[in-house]
């Protein structure tokens, strides 16, 4: 797992100024991010990068998107278990993702 001064470093070749925190809400993930790549337009993907997770083991990831500091953001394709099936593949080469809550619908406030 990266150490703090090992996302500092990190941070300082971003060119990020010191303290810098990346904590956007639900819907700012959706606005500045998502919508973007679903449109295909151009956006920053300093802060949230697109990472194939079967590339990496589960323990190594963290380092591979270690801008935040508890919470890490990332693009990955969803791949199915079977062609077919509506399940996740989770399976990794040495363990595999457990699914540890429920999808929560994220919607815009009504203004």
């Amino acid at each position: 797992m990266a150490s703090h001064l090992q996302v500092q470093q990190k941070k300082q070749q971003l060119n990020l100024p010191p303290g810098f925190g990346f904590h956007p809400t639900n819907m700012e993930i959706i606005i500045f991010y998502l919508v973007p790549k679903v449109l295909k337009k151009a956006f920053d993907t300093t802060m949230v990068r697109e990472v194939d997770m079967k590339k990496y083991e589960l323990w190594n990831l963290p380092n591979e998107v270690n801008i935040g500091e508890k919470e890490r953001y990332f693009f990955s394709y969803k791949d199915l278990k079977y062609p077919t099936g509506i399940h996740t593949n989770r399976a990794m080469n040495a363990g595999y993702w457990k699914a540890t809550g429920k999808d929560k619908e994220i919607i815009l406030p009504p203004t």
